[in-house]
């Protein structure tokens, strides 16, 4: 523990925070800039003695959680967060979006109007996606749970192979079950990758088999084929774009020919819209 550079990190986050900032009264006039360390001990829910010991260098060493809690009451980003778990002799927390997406990723993959793009988390969850992504792939909605889960649906779900050419299968499962297998050995004993591993365990022969082999490999880029109903076979590489959050990452794809091209700018004017016709 760094009692002095946590006691001085303290008083500078505190000092650059103002009451409006965190929804709080002005109150009277301050003697000081920022915030009042009673109102940051109220805000991370701890006493303001213990707060003040900290500020003073003195008094017992901040508990993982305190430390969890002080870094939100003083509006700390995760770098900010890491430096203070590591003033106050701490382990920081895995860096997770847990699910969440930042507006300002959505924002920059909205801009990509002329590929498909996706924003995936690293157990398969569709958390986003564009409009032409969705012209190729039908109107599946992004759903929670297991419904939205591209893992799930590949090995429980036959519809969901219907998109791609019958001899790719074989090597998009491997390629699913070792991205699936990496995160699981990053995550260990993280409850919503294990839970999915266990389903699919109890689910899926298939998967059973290709996890039985332990093969660990994390897509960065993929080619991928896809069967559009009325376009037909459209070929697209697949990049794999990270984002500092370890559990979200940002699909886009570019085609591989000329003619690839094309149909993507076919499926751009025509949309979701189903030309197929009744008798």
């Amino acid at each position: 523990m760094d009692r002095p550079g946590l006691a001085d990190f303290l008083r500078r986050r505190r000092e650059l925070l103002r009451p409006a900032d965190l929804g709080l009264p002005a109150g009277v006039r301050r003697r000081t800039p920022g915030l009042r360390r009673e109102e940051v001990a109220q805000l991370a829910g701890v006493s303001t003695d213990h707060y003040s010991r900290l500020e003073q260098a003195r008094g017992s060493a901040p508990s993982a959680a305190v430390v969890a809690a002080l870094a939100r009451a003083l509006r700390c980003d995760l770098d900010q967060r890491d430096h203070l778990f590591h003033l106050a002799g701490q382990s920081a927390p895995p860096r997770r979006a847990g699910g969440h997406v930042s507006p300002r990723l959505i924002d920059l993959a909205g801009r990509l109007v002329d590929v498909p793009v996706c924003i995936l988390s690293d157990i398969g969850a569709v958390l986003w996606r564009n409009a032409l992504l969705t012209a190729l792939v039908g109107e599946r909605e992004v759903r929670p749970g297991r419904e939205g889960n591209v893992y799930w649906r590949w090995f429980t779900d036959p519809a969901a192979r219907e998109l791609a050419p019958e001899d790719d299968w074989p090597r998009l499962s491997a390629a699913h079950v070792g991205d699936l297998r990496a995160t699981y050995s990053r995550r260990a004993g993280d409850r919503d990758v294990t839970e999915l591993v266990h389903d699919l365990l109890e689910r899926s022969a298939e998967f059973r088999g290709l996890w039985e082999r332990h093969d660990v490999a994390v897509r960065r880029s993929d080619v991928k084929s896809f069967i559009h109903p009325e376009a037909g076979l459209i070929r697209l590489h697949c990049e794999v774009l990270l984002t500092p959050d370890e559990d979200v990452e940002l699909l886009a794809y570019f085609p591989v020919e000329q003619a690839d091209a094309d149909t993507l700018d076919l499926l751009r004017v025509i949309g979701t819209q189903d030309f197929r016709t009744t008798a």
